[in-house]
């Protein structure tokens, strides 16, 4: 009997051992699954439990190679997906896909109602407006605004402070108003998507929108680090964990910005010093911006000495300059003196 990290030599030499990027355990290819967007190779196993927790978690609609790495950043398509897990959850992953899909739509929105959850459709006119029209629902024929998702109220604004409404079937009462403030599905007072806690403490956050609201009041944690909302109020004592623990969550808390603090008074004197010389390099590079160099494409600048030729002579003047840069060497490069070509200088004659 042999494994996958024990065999035989000549197997080893025929099926080399591939290594997964995921767990770093080699594997023979038969075991191996490729990505075929991005061609990135990783165990079928641990594959496997990558797309079922993405699936399970609800993190993402469109699944993306595990690798951080990967050059491409390929996803996973859909019979890739399918061959690798359950019926039950590929059902899960079509169901948020489509999920996704009416969210990010603006003709479609779903029905208010929490018992009906069926997809509405919008004028396409008002609705590239944003502006609140009448929606009548197809399966249970509730009337609500597609804007608060309350019910409609013709002639008067949306309002701006209450949370979104989910209306029973044939009441006008709200579901967030009603008695039953643990209700089991609820939703998110920001992007009014449906949520459902099954389980865990009453600090929510949503993972469409990534708001933190308390699920007994739906009042916004976003703020609220301490988790203080939870010493008074109706909300007292509701958070679902110990007092210790709420306890030591604090002090991590107010450890954390105390070491953030010192971090930033022992860096202090660097940014200090560091300041001045950043702002000397920003204005030498504005000085150089305001001189710049002249084009490839100006016109050279003149000769000194192109007017002074005539005939094939060279008139200088007889005097030197008035401010010469350097004392003249000759005198018979002050005087004009017809120089045949191929002759010696006066000058080479001379000495």
């Amino acid at each position: 009997m042999t494994t996958a990290r024990y065999r035989p030599t000549w197997e080893l030499a025929v099926d080399p051992l591939v290594s997964c990027k995921l767990c770093l355990g080699e594997f023979p290819l038969e075991q191996m699954t490729t990505i075929t967007q991005c061609q990135c190779v990783f165990c079928t196993l641990c594959l496997k439990q990558y797309v079922e927790l993405l699936i399970k978690e609800g993190l993402e609609t469109a699944i993306s190679c595990p690798d951080s790495a990967c050059p491409k950043r390929g996803h996973l398509q859909e019979s890739e997906i399918e061959c690798m897990v359950a019926a039950e959850m590929m059902q899960r992953y079509k169901k948020l896909q489509f999920e996704r899909e009416v969210l990010l739509d603006p003709c479609r929105t779903w029905c208010p109602s929490s018992s009906c959850q069926a997809v509405c459709q919008l004028q396409e006119a008002d609705a590239a407006a944003a502006l609140p029209q009448l929606v009548q629902c197809a399966v249970c024929a509730l009337e609500f605004c597609s804007a608060c998702k309350a019910s409609w109220h013709p002639g008067q604004p949306c309002p701006e402070s209450s949370p979104p409404a989910s209306f029973l079937p044939g009441e006008n009462s709200s579901f967030y108003k009603s008695e039953e403030d643990d209700a089991p599905i609820k939703r998110c007072p920001k992007c009014k998507v449906y949520i459902e806690r099954d389980e865990g403490c009453a600090q929510m956050m949503c993972k469409n929108c990534k708001h933190a609201f308390c699920w007994y009041c739906l009042e916004s944690l976003d703020d609220d680090f301490l988790l203080i909302h939870y010493d008074k109020g109706p909300c007292r004592n509701k958070l679902g964990h110990s007092r210790a623990s709420v306890i030591w969550h604090r002090t991590q808390v107010v450890g954390d910005l105390r070491r953030l603090r010192l971090l930033l008074l022992v860096a202090s004197p660097f940014l200090l010093l560091a300041t001045p010389i950043v702002l000397c390099c920003k204005c030498k590079c504005s000085k150089g911006d305001d001189d710049p160099l002249p084009h490839l494409d100006a016109p050279p600048a003149p000769h000194p000495h192109r007017e002074a030729l005539q005939d094939g002579r060279l008139h200088l003047p007889l005097h030197p300059p008035a401010q010469p840069t350097s004392p003249p060497t000759c005198f018979w490069s002050f005087v004009s003196w017809p120089v045949p070509l191929g002759a010696p200088s006066p000058c080479m004659e001379g000495a």
